[in-house]
């Protein structure tokens, strides 16, 4: 397994009081460099202008990488550019290919990304919920390009719906998109019905929903249909939000959950992707959640 981060990442400013701060991602590294001191440490290097084009337009990429901006910013009421986030999001971004390449070359079986900003709710052509680059999406997208593959899928459970991923891929039959979140929550979409091109499948979840729901949701809905898809590379977006600590929903999940689903998909990755998993990190708000989440999730990875 490799873990793929980068420093950069560390220095994207969003502003005092953003609960998408750097001590987010300080979390998360600190866990698993202490509760898996083998673990394989990569480098994220910097996507391409080409890489992020196949799914961003050139106008959500000049605002991001071309703004010349010399202080903090807000693209949104919950975005923010600093002069340090183009390079952030260019090896956050970066990671995610760098993981495809690993595990279809053949020199990992699965990878995490630990990097930030994050990155399912950027859509085509906007930054938002604290996105600037869609990095599944980028990464799905090299997967399709670069490699040849006929399927792929994306699991989301993150507590708040990915909508920028779903807009991307939702008339893109090679990719099928699996959400768990809570609903009604941001940025409002995710309900049952929204299906794309039957290559959509969400499960949105109550306020207050716990391990119970969770895995009912995943057990009954989900997993039958991203098993039956037979995905040639599964990819995770891993958002720790949902945990009971989380300060900016309202799930009661905790680290079991997270290392429970974690088991499922790579059993069902090994029937049909030679194991083949790419993970990347994207919300998580509370750092104690973030670092028993994570740490339950690269955890199975490694053992499963």
């Amino acid at each position: 397994m490799r873990i793929y981060t980068h420093a950069a990442c560390l220095a994207h400013d969003t502003g005092p009081g953003h609960p998408e701060r750097p001590q987010r991602l300080g979390a998360v590294v600190e866990a698993l460099r202490d509760g898996l001191p083998d673990l394989d440490w990569h480098e994220a290097p910097r996507a391409t202008r080409g890489q992020l084009l196949r799914v961003h337009a050139a106008a959500l990429l000049a605002a991001v990488l071309e703004s010349g901006a010399d202080a903090p910013i807000p693209l949104d009421p919950d975005t923010v550019l600093s002069p340090a986030s183009p390079e952030a999001a260019l090896r956050a971004a970066g990671a995610g290919i760098a993981a495809v390449d690993a595990v279809m070359n053949g020199q990992a079986g699965t990878a995490f990304c630990a990097v930030r900003p994050p990155g399912h709710h950027a859509t085509g052509g906007e930054a938002m919920g604290f996105c600037l680059f869609n990095n599944i999406a980028v990464a799905a997208a090299h997967a399709l390009d670069r490699h040849g593959l006929a399927r792929v899928a994306i699991a989301d459970f993150d507590v708040h719906h990915g909508n920028g991923t779903q807009a991307i891929f939702e008339h893109e039959p090679r990719v099928m998109y699996f959400s768990s979140h809570q609903y009604p929550l941001y940025p409002g979409t995710g309900a049952r019905q929204e299906r794309g091109i039957g290559n959509i499948v969400n499960a949105p979840l109550p306020p207050g929903a716990g391990s119970r729901t969770f895995r009912e949701a995943w057990r009954e809905r989900l997993l039958p249909e991203l098993d039956a898809f037979a995905p040639q590379l599964l990819f995770v977006s891993a958002g720790f939000d949902a945990h009971w600590r989380d300060p900016l929903a309202q799930m009661q999940l905790d680290a079991e959950d997270f290392g429970w689903l974690t088991g499922e998909l790579h059993a069902l990755a090994a029937r049909h992707a030679a194991g083949r998993i790419v993970s990347m990190l994207e919300g998580g708000y509370d750092l104690q959640a973030l670092r028993e989440g994570s740490l339950a999730h690269v955890r199975v990875l490694i053992d499963s």
